[in-house]
This record gives C-alpha cells, sequence and structure tokens, in this order.
C-alpha cells in the first residue's frame, strides 16, 4: 500500500512533508512545489491608528526658538517645482477706451469738417465769368475779382423794403463794391484791394466809362476783362454776392461787431445808428455798407467799411466758437454757400483757400487799401467820376504781377 501522508496538524511532522506529499489519483508525490501564498495588503487597522495618535511627542531642547526647528519638508529630497499655471492677461479697459475715443476723435476731425464743406459748397452757384478772346498772361500767386451786387433777383416786395432797397430804378444789375484778393505764393502778406465802382476806365468795345458799367453792360466776364485791360494782371476766380446774401450770412454768424465813430442816419441806406461799439444783424450791417451820402468820405469811406465788414464776418466765421458748433456752422455754410456765386473753373478747394486768403488779408498781418487816386471828382460825360493816380496804380498793379504784396505797403503810407 502506498504510504500515508503526515496530517497537516500532526506537531511533529516534518514541515516539507506537508509540502513533498500532494495526494493525487496514484498517490505519487508531485514534481512541483505548491507556490506560498502571497500576505495580501492591508490597510493600518484601527488599533494601529489609535496607537500612533497616542504615541508622544518628543520634545525639544530648552532655549530652541521654533524657526530653528528642523524643516521636514526640507530634510526631504528635492523635488522639481510643478509649473505655475499659465496666468490669464485680463484686457486692459482703460487702454482699449482710451483707442476708442482717438478713433472717434480721428472720425470727427475728418467726416466732420468734409461735410460742413459739403454742405457749403453744394449750395453754390457758379457762372461763366471767364472772359473771350485775348488774356493776360498767368502771373504767380492767385487773384480773385471780388464783385457785391445791388441786384434786387430773388428779393420778395417784403426784403426789399427791409433792406430799404427800392428806389426809381432797382431793375438790371450794378456793382456797390469791387475788389482784387491776391494771395501770394511765396508766403508774403494776402492784400485785399478795393476798386472804386465810379473809376473812370476803358471799358473793351465801349470807351471810357465807370468801371460799375462794365457790370451793367456785361456782366462778370465784361467786368473781370476792364480789370485784366487796365491792370494787366491774370484774373484766376470770380466771386460775386448780393443784398439779401450778404445779411443772411451777418444773421448766420450771430451778426458782427463795429464800432463807427460817429452816429448815422442815412434815409436811403435805411441805417440809424448810434456811435460806439455794438452788434450789428444782417439788415444793419448791410446799411453799414453802404451808406455814402451821409459820409464826407463819399465812395471811399465806404470801401473802407466795406473791408472792414469782411474782416468781421470772416473772422467770426472762422473762430472755433462758430466751426465747432454744428447748430451754427451747418446754417453758416448752408447760407455762405447760398449767398455766393463763383466762377465755374472754380472748385471746393479754390472757395477754401479764397475764405483762408480772405482771413488773412483782413487780419493783423494782411495788406488793405485802395487803388490810388488823383482826383475823387473828375467831371466826365458819364457824370462825376473818380480818376486814379496812374503812376502809382500801376507800380501796385507791378507788384502783384511780380507777387511782392509786401511792396505795398509803400502805398499805404
Amino acid at each position: 500500500m502506498p504510504a500515508e501522508p503526515p496530517e497537516p496538524h500532526d506537531p511533529g511532522a516534518p514541515g516539507d512533508d506537508a509540502q513533498r506529499w500532494h495526494s493525487t489519483t496514484y498517490g505519487r508525490p508531485n514534481r512541483r512545489p505548491a507556490r506560498p501564498a502571497r500576505p495580501a495588503a492591508q490597510a493600518p487597522g484601527r488599533e494601529q491608528r489609535l496607537a500612533e495618535l497616542r504615541r508622544p511627542v518628543a520634545q525639544e531642547p530648552a532655549g530652541r526658538e521654533p524657526h530653528d526647528l528642523p524643516d521636514e519638508d526640507a530634510a526631504r529630497p528635492a523635488s522639481r517645482p510643478l509649473p505655475a499655471p499659465a496666468r490669464r492677461r485680463r484686457p486692459n479697459v482703460r487702454r482699449r477706451r482710451v483707442l476708442a475715443v482717438v478713433a472717434v476723435l480721428v472720425v470727427l476731425a475728418v467726416l466732420y469738417p468734409a461735410t460742413l464743406a459739403w454742405r457749403g459748397w453744394s449750395s453754390v452757384h457758379q457762372i461763366a465769368a471767364a472772359p473771350t478772346g485775348a488774356r493776360p498772361a498767368a502771373t504767380p500767386g492767385t487773384t480773385y475779382l471780388i464783385v457785391g451786387s445791388d441786384s434786387r433777383d430773388g428779393l420778395t416786395p417784403e426784403e426789399i423794403a427791409e433792406y430799404s432797397a427800392g428806389g426809381n430804378d432797382i431793375s438790371g444789375q450794378r456793382t456797390d463794391t469791387i475788389m482784387l484778393l491776391h494771395v501770394p505764393d511765396g508766403g508774403g502778406p494776402a492784400a485785399l484791394i478795393s476798386v472804386p465802382r465810379d473809376s473812370y476806365v476803358p471799358i473793351p468795345g465801349h470807351d471810357k466809362n465807370k468801371i460799375n458799367a462794365a457790370f451793367s453792360i456785361g456782366g462778370a466776364p465784361l467786368l473781370m476783362q476792364t480789370v485784366e485791360d487796365v491792370s494787366g494782371l491774370r484774373i484766376d476766380h470770380y466771386v460775386e454776392t448780393g443784398f439779401g446774401g450778404f445779411a443772411q450770412i451777418v444773421n448766420a454768424v450771430g451778426g458782427v461787431e463795429m464800432c463807427p465813430e460817429k452816429a448815422v442816419d442815412d434815409v436811403r441806406a435805411g441805417l440809424d445808428i448810434q456811435a460806439g461799439c455794438q452788434t450789428m444783424d444782417g439788415k444793419t450791417a448791410l446799411g453799414y455798407a453802404r451808406y455814402r451820402y451821409t459820409d464826407v468820405n463819399g465812395d471811399f469811406g465806404r470801401v473802407q467799411r466795406q473791408r472792414e465788414l469782411l474782416g468781421a464776418i470772416t473772422s467770426k466765421a472762422a473762430s472755433p466758437a462758430t466751426l465747432l458748433n454744428p447748430f451754427t456752422a451747418f446754417p453758416l455754410a448752408s447760407a455762405g454757400g447760398n449767398a455766393v456765386t463763383v466762377d465755374d473753373g472754380s472748385s471746393l478747394t479754390e472757395l477754401v483757400a479764397f475764405l483762408r486768403g480772405m482771413r488773412a488779408a483782413t487780419g493783423a498781418d494782411g495788406v488793405s487799401m485802395t487803388v490810388p487816386v488823383s482826383d475823387p471828382n473828375l467831371r466826365t460825360p458819364h457824370g462825376i467820376a473818380v480818376k486814379w493816380d496812374t503812376e502809382r496804380a500801376l507800380t501796385m498793379f507791378e507788384d502783384l504781377k511780380a507777387d511782392d504784396t509786401a511792396a505795398l505797403r509803400s502805398l499805404t503810407s
């Protein structure tokens, strides 16, 4: 019989026999011993955790400060620090606001003046003013012929009465104002020169007459041709305004301040004002520019006041208080454009240059004068006229042709 394996519980049995013998069908020993069982990993039990909690804390030597205690983290081997999380950049709200404000200002700086200029230019009237035939050669600088017409066309009976523009003969067209504005290319002062309306000059095709007659006979082209012939100066552009337009411009800027030295009561001009500085509306300013019968200087006093008025209007119209206020600037652009007639060769650029030149000429550094006169009471077949001082007048025109406006100051002293 096969041998019986020893009982596992037999204390006297050898330990190897328990592994050597293995019951099989034939009772033969197993050639490969059984693997010992691995102890299962166990979490610390309740008793072990309590024992750790009851373990007494080691006392540090006396006199040792808490900050001298050994750092348990320092005793540990240094480990690579974790990378700091990427910091999100908060949008710079202030910078965005500044950029937005700057963008708005840039748009307004371009859009506002462009819209304002278009508003004025869209109301401007254009006519064929250039003369036909031979003309003087082009001269340096830019010369504008400025005409203030007394034509009543477009005025209602109420406006004619308001402006005291009635009379025995109100048909046709005449000039109340004739001026030359020269803007030099060389950087000299701009010059505004009055041409007396009764100047006795040759009119092409009509012999000698008052220069005012050229406008009555042939309008802007004949007047421009007459001025070019007697001066030898090439006229580049033409600008005209009428009674109603002048008054509308003054009202659009809110009136202008003028300072007459004496009280004026002129029935023909519809003017009754006191001496001293005062703000004049359109009606009063128009009468102030027109009156001459009660002025001891006659037409010469009138042309001087006209230049002063133009300077006051231009200065106020170009002031920041006017231009930066859309409630004033846009009505002014509309009224000014509607009141002005220019030659059909002009553009918005030329009109802006004209306004700048007018402001410069009526400013402190500009030249303001009248064509030199030798006889203000010349008797002619056409009535009392004005005779130029031929020598000084030709000198003035030569200075303009040479673009030397600074030399004109010697003629004003």
